[in-house]
């Protein structure tokens, strides 16, 4: 097992300091408050504070709410103490009622107390030091409170984020930092409005004024934390969206390990993540692994407790122990999610997620876990039809070369022997006749050498195979060029995002280009021939374009009536197998176009062998 690391325990560390002293300035802050004659109306701005807070602007790793100007002008009319106390109490309601755990109950009301009073402080302490106008003063008075505020709010908070063991990454940031220079901004107009409104000759302006004034900005905060929450769910459906799409593409591919862990990263943040398979004779293995699992080869048996996990349950750390293989994880996990992947009551697997902070799966990364889960179900299950599928299309291929060697070779074999036999007795009494028997039998195994050697060749891996989709093409394109006494210009172009395919799919895509180029290279005539695929979302398209003497498609089409292999026929066979379209388009002396649509649907495809 590994240690827990220095970082696990001084960001907790690091809380409880900041806790204490936000809470010890709290207490200072309700032993000298001074008398309050008009307690309803700091009730209302307590509720002003607590609405503001209730709804933030929430951002991974955090919030930033639009408290400042209702903590700015409490503090302008009642002083240090009464808006300290208030804020102390509106941001620990605010985590009581969202249920958070308790060490950000004590920390962030802690932390947002202290960082007012710092404010203060540093305000207090350079503000008598402005030798400015007493406008000037005021506003540079103001622009420092903020600004040391926000400072000090952030430079705590970052803190934290940096000593825990969770990843803290500069995209992460400076997503916080977006949240909080809004809300900055908006604090800094109102600011200036208040200043501006007060400097104004308005007679007397009573408390229920500022509330007034301060209405928009409660709406305000209410309608950008719904809208800010609103957009987080649609990136999150549609993460989800793309999740699902781009998982049924992957269907086909061997190696998808990779592509799964892309995937579900786009859609959950964790720090460990475990994906485990169960194949149908009900053994369990490891197929992803992001984390550490202190769990040796011998003791995989172990994995028969993820049997007992039937439905979604999120363990942290109070209950941790009592989750399946909770001894083998890092010693730093805090909160772990168990996914089964059940498909027709039929366990298919497990998804582990994993985070180093406990309660830190919000309601929101459950559901889309769940989701995954599910996916990833049908996703393993359908993998399976397809093993099942390749296992019998190889049988049945091994059927039909036993029985074409059964059939063919075997059989001249088996007539060469009979012959020879016959040779040997008339070797000495019909020399002639044994003589035409050996020739004869030379012929038929020089045909029969061929027949094997083509055999062997159909049996070896194809291009695509071997080298892959792109390279295949352009080792071909090479060796045409080299071995073609015509001087055609070849050229190969890709747009898109180049998404694996199945082998059925390229072999096709591949076939076609060595037809069209042959095709090309014996009857167009042609310059120059370009070679373009593009990868759309759903299809991919494939455009072979020459620019030679073109041809009657009718008359090419009677003539394949009468050659069956003539190569447009050939091409369509091919097409049909992954249920692509295939379009030609050629006039005499205008070239010939050749475009090939290939969805990439479910199945990469729709395979057919």
């Amino acid at each position: 097992m590994k240690q827990i690391p220095y970082r696990h325990y001084s960001a907790p560390l690091f809380m409880m300091t900041i806790s204490f002293l936000g809470w010890s300035t709290a207490a200072y802050a309700l032993f000298h408050l001074p008398a309050i004659d008009e307690p309803f109306e700091l009730l209302f701005l307590l509720a002003f504070i607590f609405i503001c807070e209730y709804f933030p602007m929430p951002f991974r790793k955090g919030n930033s709410s639009l408290t400042f100007p209702v903590i700015y002008l409490t503090y302008l009319i009642y002083g240090i103490e009464i808006v300290t106390l208030l804020y102390f109490i509106g941001v620990l309601l605010t985590t009581l009622f969202n249920k958070r755990p308790i060490r950000i109950v004590f920390f962030n009301p802690a932390q947002l107390t202290l960082s007012l009073t710092l404010a203060h402080l540093l305000r207090t302490w350079i503000t008598p030091l402005l030798d400015f106008p007493e406008t000037a003063t005021i506003v540079l008075s103001f622009l420092l409170f903020l600004g040391s505020f926000y400072l000090f709010n952030n430079l705590l908070v970052d803190l934290v984020l940096l000593m825990r063991p969770e990843k803290y990454t500069l995209s992460i940031w400076l997503e916080k930092g977006r949240g909080e220079l809004l809300s900055f901004s908006i604090s800094l107009v109102y600011g200036f409005l208040l200043h501006f409104l007060g400097n104004q000759n308005r007679g007397n302006v009573d408390i229920f004024s500022y509330f007034f004034f301060l209405s928009p900005l409660i709406f305000l905060a209410i309608i950008s934390s719904i809208i800010i929450r609103l957009r987080a769910d649609k990136q999150r459906l549609k993460a989800l969206f793309h999740f699902s799409s781009e998982l049924n593409k992957v269907i086909p591919v061997k190696d998808w390990e990779e592509d799964i862990k892309r995937l579900i990263s786009e859609v959950v943040s964790y720090e460990e993540s475990f994906l485990f398979t169960r194949d149908e004779k009900g053994k369990w293995q490891l197929a992803i692994s992001e984390g550490t699992l202190d769990l040796s080869p011998h003791q995989f048996q172990e994995l028969e407790v993820l049997n007992q996990v039937a439905t979604l349950k999120v363990f942290n750390k109070e209950d941790l122990q009592q989750a399946p293989l909770a001894p083998y994880f890092n010693k730093t996990i805090q909160a772990l999610v168990y996914a089964p992947l059940v498909l027709d009551n039929d366990q298919v697997g497990c998804l582990i997620m994993a985070k180093m902070r406990t309660n830190s799966f919000i309601v929101e990364d459950v559901h889309s876990i769940a989701t995954i889960a599910n996916q990833l179900a049908i996703f393993l299950k359908t993998q399976m039809l397809f093993s099942e599928k390749e296992q019998r299309l190889l049988l049945e291929e091994r059927n039909r070369i036993a029985h074409d060697i059964h059939d063919g070779i075997a059989q001249i074999l088996a007539g060469v022997i009979m012959k020879y036999d016959t040779a040997a007795k008339k070797i000495f009494s019909h020399p002639k006749d044994a003589q035409w028997l050996i020739n004869d039998n030379n012929k038929i195994l020089r045909a029969g050498l061929k027949e094997i050697r083509d055999s062997i060749y159909a049996l070896r891996p194809y291009p695509t195979e071997q080298l892959g989709l792109h390279l295949a093409i352009k080792r071909k394109i090479a060796e045409v060029k080299q071995n073609s006494d015509v001087g055609i210009n070849i050229s190969f172009e890709s747009q898109g995002y180049q998404s694996k395919l199945s082998l059925p799919v390229e072999k096709v895509i591949f076939s076609i280009i060595q037809e069209s180029m042959q095709n090309c290279i014996k009857h167009a005539k042609a310059s120059n021939l370009t070679v373009s695929l593009s990868y759309a979302e759903d299809h991919i398209f494939l455009k072979v374009k020459d620019d030679g003497i073109g041809f009657s498609l009718y008359q090419a089409m009677t003539a394949a009536m009468k050659e069956p292999h003539y190569g447009i026929l050939q091409m369509n066979e091919d097409a049909e197998k992954v249920n692509a379209t295939l379009q030609i388009e050629s006039k005499e002396r205008e070239g010939t176009e050749i475009l090939v649509k290939i969805p990439l649907v479910g199945s990469k495809g729709g395979i057919q062998v």
